[in-house]
C-alpha cells in the first residue's frame, strides 16, 4: 500500500498548478491595466508558471518527499504575497489570494501549517515591495473583478470536492471500524460487545410487548482436548466450522455471536420454545456430522443449552445464566446434548 506521506507531492502537483495558473489570470489582468514592465511580467511568470514545476522536481527528488512538499507549501503562502505588492495592492485580488493560499494550507490538515507560513508571507511581501516599489493603488475595477470570479468559483469547487471526498473517507473507515467492532474476526459471528446490545434489546422487547424470544447458549465438547491433541491451528478452524453451521441454521433477525472462547450465544427473535429446540437439535446433529477437510478423522460434538425470555429476566445476565444453567445441565448428562427446562435431550445413535 503506498505510503500518504510520499503521496503528496503527487497529489499537490496539480491543484498547485491550476491554483498558480488561475492567480496567474487574476494577477495578469492587473499588470496589464497599470502598463507594468518586462520585469514585472517575468517576474509573475516564474512564480505562477515555473514555480509549480520546480516545486515538484524538488519533492519528488528529495529523500524525505513529505518534508520536502511541507517546504515547498510554505514557499507557495510567501510567492503569493509576494505578487500583492506587484500589484500596488489592489484590494480585491490581493486579498483573494492571501485568503486562498491561507484556506490551502488549512485544508491540508497539516498541523499549524497556515500559522508556520505566515512569517515567510510577511517577509516575502517586504522583500517584494522594497525591490518594486511601494505603490499603493487598492481601487479594484470591473475587468480585474471578473477575472477574480473565476478563481474564487473553481477554488471554492476544488475545496467543496476535496472535503467531499475526505468526508466519504472518514464515513467507510468509521463503518469499517464499526464493523471491526461488531464483527469477531476469528468466526465471523457478532462480538460478545454488539451480541450483548442485541440480546438486551430484544429482552425489553419481550417484556414490553411480550414477543417470544429464546436464547442459545452452545460450546464444543471436550474443547481443550482439541488444542491440547491437535493445535491452537486445528482448534482455530473447529471454532469457524461450527460459526459457520449456527449462520446457516439462524434467520437474518436471529443474532448468533461468539461469547468468548469456544462458547457461542444465539438469540432467536420471535420463536417460542419448542421451534428453538429444532434449531437447537439441527446444529447439534450438523455439529455432530461435521467432518474437516484438512483433518477428516477429528470429530468432535456440542452441548447447548435453551431458555425461553420469561418476565422473570429482569436483566440479561438473568437470561443468559438461565441458558448457561441448561448448557450445563446438558454436559452434565453426558455431552452432545440440547437441554431446555432442565430436561436434556439425548443425543441419537449415529
Amino acid at each position: 500500500m503506498p505510503d500518504p506521506k510520499r503521496q503528496l507531492p503527487r497529489r499537490v502537483y496539480p491543484l498547485r498548478v491550476l491554483g498558480m495558473g488561475l492567480g496567474a489570470v487574476v494577477v495578469s489582468v492587473v499588470l496589464w491595466e497599470r502598463n507594468a514592465s518586462v520585469v514585472a511580467w517575468l517576474y509573475m511568470a516564474l512564480i505562477t508558471l515555473a514555480w509549480p514545476h520546480v516545486a515538484y522536481q524538488l519533492s519528488r527528488r528529495s529523500a524525505d518527499p513529505y518534508r520536502a512538499e511541507i517546504r515547498n507549501l510554505l514557499v507557495d503562502s510567501a510567492l503569493v504575497a509576494a505578487l500583492v505588492p506587484l500589484m500596488h495592492f489592489n484590494l480585491l485580488p490581493s486579498v483573494l489570494l492571501l485568503t486562498l493560499t491561507m484556506v490551502d494550507k488549512i485544508t491540508t490538515g497539516i498541523h499549524g501549517l497556515w500559522a508556520r507560513s505566515l512569517p515567510g508571507m510577511a517577509g516575502a511581501a517586504a522583500a517584494s515591495a522594497a525591490l518594486t516599489g511601494f505603490h499603493w493603488a487598492p481601487a479594484t475595477s470591473m475587468l480585474v473583478i471578473i477575472a477574480c470570479l473565476p478563481v474564487m468559483v473553481l477554488h471554492t469547487l476544488s475545496v467543496s470536492v476535496v472535503s467531499y471526498r475526505l468526508i466519504r473517507k472518514v464515513s467507510q473507515q468509521n463503518q469499517l471500524l464499526d464493523e471491526l467492532r461488531r464483527i469477531d474476526a476469528l468466526t465471523g459471528l457478532y462480538g460478545r460487545g454488539h451480541w450483548q446490545e442485541q440480546a438486551e434489546a430484544t429482552l425489553r422487547r419481550h417484556h414490553a410487548t411480550d414477543e417470544p424470544a429464546c436464547l442459545v447458549m452452545l460450546d464444543i465438547d471436550h474443547f481443550k482436548q482439541i488444542n491440547d491433541r491437535h493445535g491452537h491451528t486445528v482448534g482455530d478452524e473447529v471454532l469457524r466450522a461450527l460459526a459457520r453451521i449456527v449462520l446457516n441454521n439462524v434467520r437474518a433477525t436471529d443474532c448468533a455471536g461468539r461469547y468468548g472462547g469456544d462458547e457461542f450465544a444465539i438469540v432467536l427473535r420471535g420463536m417460542h420454545l419448542d421451534n428453538a429446540m429444532l434449531v437447537a437439535q439441527r446444529i447439534r446433529e450438523q455439529v455432530q456430522a461435521l467432518q474437516l477437510h484438512d483433518l477428516p478423522s477429528l470429530r468432535f460434538t456440542s452441548s447447548l443449552g435453551v431458555a425461553a425470555a420469561d418476565h422473570r429476566h429482569n436483566s440479561l445476565r438473568a437470561w443468559t445464566n438461565a441458558a448457561d444453567a441448561e448448557l450445563y445441565q446438558a454436559k452434565a448428562a453426558g455431552r452432545n446434548r440440547v437441554s431446555a427446562g432442565a430436561t436434556p435431550v439425548l443425543a441419537p445413535v449415529v
